[in-house]
């Protein structure tokens, strides 16, 4: 399956388990050497691999024993290594601003009544 913006958060955590499971099998390494690697309980590889949530620290920590740490860099590219931010004038924005509508622009006191 290919994960999309189309997808509801829950089938795409349950594509990821499925993934991580394979990853696990192919190892080959058993949920307690995993457990053991991850420095998670055997239980929360149990119930990861059920698709019960774990928390993305107890995630993060099972992806890199299984040797995918580095995907983990491909969720969210670091804006300072994107090509925009190397252009001239281009600085990293440090606040999100909702721009105003042309109502909002005009807007002068009295106008509400």
């Amino acid at each position: 399956m290919k994960i999309d913006q189309s997808l509801q958060a829950d089938v795409i955590y349950t594509e990821l388990v499925k993934r991580a499971r394979q990853y696990r099998i192919v190892y080959p390494m058993t949920q307690e050497e995993l457990a053991d690697k991850a420095i998670v309980s055997v239980g929360t590889i149990r119930r990861f691999e059920k698709g019960e949530d774990i928390g993305a620290l107890k995630l993060i920590r099972v992806l890199q024993a299984l040797g995918r740490a580095e995907a983990i860099d491909l969720l969210l590219v670091d804006p300072e290594e994107r090509p925009s931010y190397h252009l001239e004038g281009e600085k990293l924005r440090k606040r999100a601003v909702r721009k105003k509508t042309a109502t909002e622009k005009n807007w002068k006191w009295g106008d509400d009544k």
